[in-house]
Parts: C-alpha cells; sequence; structure tokens
C-alpha cells in the first residue's frame, strides 16, 4: 500500500481540483465580506472614550453651564461624556456616591468639582488608584488630581472687594461704613478662597470698610433671603454685602428688591437670569462671573489626553470676570452670561 498522502486509499474523497475550490470558495467569502462593506456594513467601531463629569448640583444653571461645556467637548473629541451628580450642593453623599459609581463603571477618565473639601478627599484619593481624575471649580483634600482647573478664587474674592467698595463710593461719596459677608456653605474650598480675598483686601485697600458680619448659610437661596433680611434689620446703616456664590446671590438680591435698602451696595458671585436682571434693575451693583463653559470644555478634553498618557498641566486658572451695568452688553459679558447650553 502506498504511503502518500495523495493515494487515494488515504483520501479516498479527494479528487485532483479540491485545493481550486477551497480557494474559489475563500475568494467567494472575501469578495461577500467586500459587498457588505460596500453596501455600507462594517465591522463593529471599536467602544468611544468614556468620561463621566460629576458636577456639585444637577439642576442649577452654573452647573448646567459647566455640562453644556462637557457636552460640546464629546461631540468635538468623541467621546461619551455621562453627567453625574447630586441634586444639592449640599449633599455630600450623593457625590460620594456617584463617585464610587463612576469608578466601577471603569471609565476612561472622571471630571469632578467636589462638593465639600474634606469629605471629598478620601474619595478622590481612593478613586485615583485606578482611574486619572481631573477636578475642576472646587479643590477637595488630596494630592491626588491629575490635573486642577478652576477660578482664581482668592482673586475673585479680591474683585469682590474692589467692585464693593467702588459702588459703595458711587451711591454714599465715600468707601467707608459697615458691610457683610455671605457664604453658601461651610468647608467648600471655593467659598473660603473667595472669603480669604475678599476679607484681605477690605482690610488691605479699604480699611474704612468695616466687616461687622459674617454668615454661612446651608446653601439654599430662602436661607440667603432670611439671612440678608435679618442683617439689614439689625445693621440698618449696611453700606454692602457680598454674597459668595449663586444661591446666596439670588436669596440677597430678593431681599433687597422687597426692603429697597437706599444705602446698600450688593456684589453677587455667578450669574443666571434672575441675577442679570437684578443688575439691569439696580438691585445688583456688580457680579463677579467665572467660565463654567471652559471648565467642562477644558475638563473633559485634559482628561483624555491625561488618560493617553499626555502631559497635561497640574494648574490651570480658567478667569474670572466682573460684570456691571456700564459691561453688560458687551460680547465677552453675553458669551459669560448666555453660553449655549445644547
Amino acid at each position: 500500500m502506498s504511503l502518500d498522502p495523495r493515494s487515494p486509499v488515504l483520501s479516498p474523497r479527494v479528487g485532483p481540483n479540491v485545493g481550486t475550490k477551497v480557494r474559489r470558495r475563500a475568494l467567494g467569502a472575501l469578495a461577500g465580506l467586500l459587498g457588505l462593506a460596500a453596501a455600507g456594513f462594517a465591522p463593529p467601531a471599536a467602544a468611544a472614550d468614556t468620561i463621566p463629569i460629576i458636577v456639585k448640583d444637577t439642576t442649577a444653571q452654573y452647573w448646567q453651564i459647566v455640562l453644556a461645556g462637557a457636552r460640546k467637548a464629546a461631540k468635538d473629541l468623541g467621546v461619551n461624556v455621562p453627567e453625574m451628580g447630586a441634586q444639592s450642593e449640599a449633599d455630600i453623599a450623593g457625590q460620594i456616591s456617584a463617585l464610587e459609581n463612576a469608578v466601577a463603571s471603569r471609565p476612561t477618565a472622571i471630571v469632578i468639582s467636589p462638593t465639600q473639601f474634606a469629605a471629598l478627599g478620601p474619595p478622590i484619593t481612593e478613586a485615583a488608584k485606578s482611574v486619572k481624575i481631573i477636578g475642576i471649580d472646587s479643590a477637595a483634600d488630596s494630592k491626588a488630581f491629575t490635573s486642577f482647573l478652576t477660578t482664581d478664587n482668592v482673586q475673585g474674592g479680591r474683585l469682590a472687594a474692589d467692585a464693593l467698595a467702588e459702588a459703595v463710593k458711587a451711591k454714599t461719596g465715600k468707601a467707608e461704613g459697615p458691610v457683610a459677608l455671605i457664604t453658601s456653605l461651610p468647608g467648600v474650598g471655593s467659598l473660603d478662597q473667595r472669603a480669604k480675598g475678599f476679607k484681605e483686601t477690605l482690610a488691605s485697600k479699604y480699611p474704612g470698610l468695616k466687616l461687622v458680619a459674617e454668615r454661612v448659610a446651608d446653601g439654599q437661596p430662602t436661607t440667603g433671603l432670611n439671612i440678608t433680611t435679618d442683617l439689614l434689620t439689625a445693621n440698618p446703616n449696611l453700606v454692602g454685602i457680598f454674597a459668595s456664590n449663586l444661591t446666596m446671590a439670588q436669596g440677597a438680591g430678593q431681599a433687597v428688591a422687597e426692603l429697597k435698602p437706599e444705602k446698600l451696595s450688593l456684589i453677587g458671585f455667578d450669574s443666571d437670569p434672575k441675577l442679570v436682571q437684578f443688575l439691569k434693575d439696580g438691585v445688583i451693583s456688580a457680579l463677579i462671573v467665572q467660565d463654567p463653559f471652559r471648565m467642562g470644555y477644558d475638563g473633559v478634553k485634559t482628561a483624555l489626553a491625561a488618560a493617553k498618557g499626555e502631559k497635561v498641566p497640574a494648574d490651570v486658572d480658567t478667569g474670572v470676570n466682573l460684570i456691571t451695568k456700564a459691561n453688560l452688553e458687551t460680547p465677552r459679558a453675553q458669551e459669560l452670561l448666555n453660553p449655549k447650553l445644547n
């Protein structure tokens, strides 16, 4: 018996044209795949990078602008950006839970604005063991951020002191008299820095303006309204108030609009349509405005770059701006006050 593998005894079904037939089948399959591709069918694309963004309050105007910036970055960069966070800046536990859920999803990177400096520190440090963390807006007690993008909040407080002094002088003839500071929540890094800049500038540049009251609220506009009402009742000669974030400016503005104190000048921080209307009506003398759209956009952009191993800056100042009735209609003011949210 022949041991030649071509022997019909060992391969009774293999004919002389088998190689040709196999090649024809392979070519036919390849032609079929090419035909599918030509018809618009393609193999599944690789999954896009996912970069969750976790804000302090998903319902507030300021954070909606941050999220709009993140959405624009998602579109431009071709990444998925889940929008996460609590429904109140006071819900610290809710934000920690959002961070834990984001980490569990194994994202490419995470962008977060910590609600509270001390409480968010350990969770962020833990999260950074498995994923790049990019901070925006407010700091946390952690050294684990790959990059941090924020307003220079100390400078924001200084700018508020300058604006208050100018407004008081315009209304009373001199930058003198009792003033007050209203802070939204205790232990928030950005708010503490604003207070620091404000108080230092009063002491060094405007000794005639005396800080007679400093109040800390619970993050609710109604509390800001009540605090302002109480301050004006207890200090009828009050010439100025700095409300250092959006919700406190809303509440303080409402109180001033209702009580109409003649001598008082009010400076707010951040903006929404209500505060802009207060500015137009003269209820608020000036607004200190950040660039939340840029924070959202550049936060996502930086996160993607860091995840790819690119070198990113440790700290980025996203800018702070003074808006008054005089410059309200300028292009830059309108860009900051009315960004596109879609």
